[in-house]
């Protein structure tokens, strides 16, 4: 006992004391991943690595690894009270070496895990953990940090460029994937998103998975880059230069699921410690993988503390937690007999519940400048709200019903349009119940749904005049916005994530128009806070004439809360030209144009809209005042007054 006491002294930081095991048990412990794992270490003047894993019904556990030939016994390791951690120090071993955990198992079964903590894993296909040291990378990103502590998110503006990064561009060394690394992509990335103006990238699949094929949304290995694109600290060195260049770093975290490999987390110890052992409760008969037990305190220690790691130690700046819904609901893509309900009969999940609640309570509690988003498809009520309240406490959530019905809208033939004019007004009879996101992410451009520009009614130059408006339609609309990557320069193929974006189409007229006319676009939403400080509230948004549905076009106004740089925007979504088209204004003054999708560097036909247009006491659609002028077929103008 006094041996164990010195080390503790000694190592505190890996060291597992009585202290470690109670919190981890009460699901308290949100630094555990310090605790378990590998971690470098040093006992009685000896170097190695330190061990630690969770496997309570485990009759024995064993490290194997590379340094030991994979021997089944020669590293036993030992049982530490009755919450099922195990641990051992083992001299001599250091970075980069290869290991699991050998677990025979109740019944005498022997099971090869891979570790649950690992920060690093071998490329797939081996399924290794890899033993790394996170600590001592240089970084420079203070003065991101600081000033991301001070921020209403609310009140900011939020542009998001949603990534895969072995799809964005494959390396032209003829390697096989062409993967780029975390460094190389850093590079072209960084360049990309300032010259675009983007606020923040969304990286898809950064947790390890085995299986490329579903995009990271199987994870395995949740406290490990993944190394496709190298090491953990080369994935440091991208969120760096990417706060050195100004740009938020927000990770897809996936809790609703995990993959069922043999390697991975389901079964861990011969028993089911990390999902529910009824399966009506604990797998996705839809998606062949493994839910979570969210009542067990274990399992949401795992998961927070998780959260919390890619804060800490990579300096992330927010999670969108996917599939919401999934967990929400104990019904979710179930049929009769595959669910059970809760303890009143009802089909809510409640322990996930107040996991969120936990989780948002935590994180937002403590890095008030950190966001969390949820991918929630369904009306639950107060998905975001205020941490302490009967909310979930989610900083936004993804509106999914504006996705549809603008997808849907967008499809019609010009001439059907009329009929479904107020899907496109709709979201906004709803706005002020959730703080949104208004997505167009990888979802809508996969699995035969088309790109963006190919749901598009019309000719080619038809259906980038409908892009082009339809986005000014989307970055006017209240919300933040998330565009998926080529989207914004009118990808025509569908994504696949075993090839890049189709770059040599910025040499095409229309697709090199699109681009540019997303960087007025997002400079526009950047430079004029009406269109971004009041996004969950009447205060940010009027409708001018929401009702003209026999020319299908829509005109609203975005307001700053100093009363100035308010913006004007009108869209006609007909390829007809509106002679003399009266707009309702809500000030007899000058209406400046900022923006003209019908440009020709945007690739349009080149009509012109006059560069000041001013307001006459004509009475139009319930106002005063009104202005007048020609308005191109499938355009969109923006006014500044």
């Amino acid at each position: 006992m006094a041996k164990r006491k010195a080390k503790a002294k000694a190592y505190p930081q890996v060291f597992i004391s009585e202290t470690d095991q109670f919190l981890f048990a009460e699901g308290t412990h949100y630094d555990i991943y310090k605790k378990l794992g590998a971690h470098l270490s040093e006992e009685d003047g000896v170097k190695g690595v330190f061990f630690g894993v969770w496997a309570p019904n485990a009759l024995e556990v064993h490290v194997t690894g590379s340094f030991n030939g994979w021997s089944e016994t020669e590293h036993p390791m030992n049982k530490l009270g009755s919450g099922g951690i195990w641990s051992l120090f083992i001299p001599g071993v250091g970075e980069g070496e290869m290991y699991k955990f050998l677990i025979t198992t109740s019944d005498g079964r022997k099971l090869y895990k891979a570790d649950p903590f690992a920060n690093y894993a071998e490329f797939r296909p081996g399924t290794a953990s890899i033993i790394t040291d996170l600590s001592g990378f240089d970084w420079k990103d203070e003065k991101w940090l600081e000033a991301r502590a001070k921020k209403d998110m609310n009140k900011e503006p939020i542009a998001i460029y949603e990534c895969h990064i072995g799809s964005f561009m494959k390396h032209p060394d003829g390697t096989e994937e062409g993967f780029y690394n975390y460094r190389e992509f850093a590079d072209r990335i960084v360049e990309y998103l300032k010259e675009m103006k983007y606020t923040h990238i969304e990286l898809m699949g950064i947790a390890e998975y085995p299986f490329d094929g579903s995009w990271g949304y199987q994870v395995t290995g949740y406290y490990a880059p993944t190394s496709r694109y190298g090491t953990p600290k080369d994935f440091m060195y991208l969120v760096n230069e990417l706060h050195k260049a100004g740009v938020g770093v927000i990770l897809d975290w996936v809790p609703a699921h995990f993959a069922t490999d043999a390697h991975g987390l389901g079964e861990f110890d011969g028993q089911c410690i990390f999902e529910h052992p009824d399966p009506r409760l604990g797998e996705h008969p839809e998606w062949g993988t493994k839910i979570f037990n969210y009542g067990k305190t274990e399992v949401k220690n795992f998961l927070i503390a998780n959260a919390l790691f890619w804060l800490k130690e990579f300096h992330v700046d927010g999670i969108r937690v996917d599939a919401v819904a999934s967990m929400l609901y104990l019904d979710y893509g179930k049929k009769d007999g595959q669910w059970l309900p809760n303890k009143y009969g009802g089909n809510k999940n409640l322990e996930a519940i107040e996991f969120f609640r936990h989780l948002n309570s935590v994180i937002r509690g403590t890095y008030p400048g950190f966001i969390t988003v949820a991918e929630e498809s369904t009306a639950w009520p107060n998905v975001t709200s205020d941490i302490g309240t009967e909310g979930l406490g989610f900083s936004f959530k993804w509106n999914m019903g504006w996705m549809h019905d603008f997808c849907e809208y967008m499809k019609l033939d010009p001439v059907m349009r009329k009929g479904d004019h107020y899907a496109m007004t709709f979201a906004m009879s709803y706005n002020e119940s959730e703080n949104y996101i208004l997505p167009l992410s990888h979802d809508e451009v996969v699995h035969l749904k088309c790109s963006m520009v190919n749901k598009m009614p019309g000719y080619q130059k038809d259906k980038y005049a409908n892009l082009r408006a339809g986005y000014a339609f989307m970055f006017g609309h209240a919300g933040k916005k998330l565009l998926f990557m080529g989207q914004d320069f009118g990808q025509e193929r569908e994504w696949s994530e075993a090839r890049e974006l189709d770059w040599y189409l910025l040499g095409e007229e229309f697709n090199h128009g699109v681009h540019e006319w997303m960087k007025e676009l997002l400079g526009v939403y950047r430079k004029y806070p009406a269109m971004y400080e009041n996004d969950n509230n009447w205060d940010g948004f009027e409708w001018m004439n929401a009702d003209d549905t026999d020319r299908s076009t829509y005109s609203f106004i975005r307001k700053s809360s100093t009363g100035r740089n308010n913006l004007l925007f009108v869209i006609n979504l007909t390829p007809m030209k509106w002679e003399n088209y009266q707009v309702p204004v809500p000030k007899l003054k000058k209406y400046k144009l900022i923006l003209n999708s019908d440009e020709e560097r945007f690739g349009g036909w080149g009509n012109q809209i006059p560069a000041e247009v001013e307001a006459k006491e004509e009475p139009c659609h319930y106002k005063e005042y009104s202005i007048s002028f020609d308005l191109p077929p499938y355009t969109a103008a923006v006014f500044q007054f």
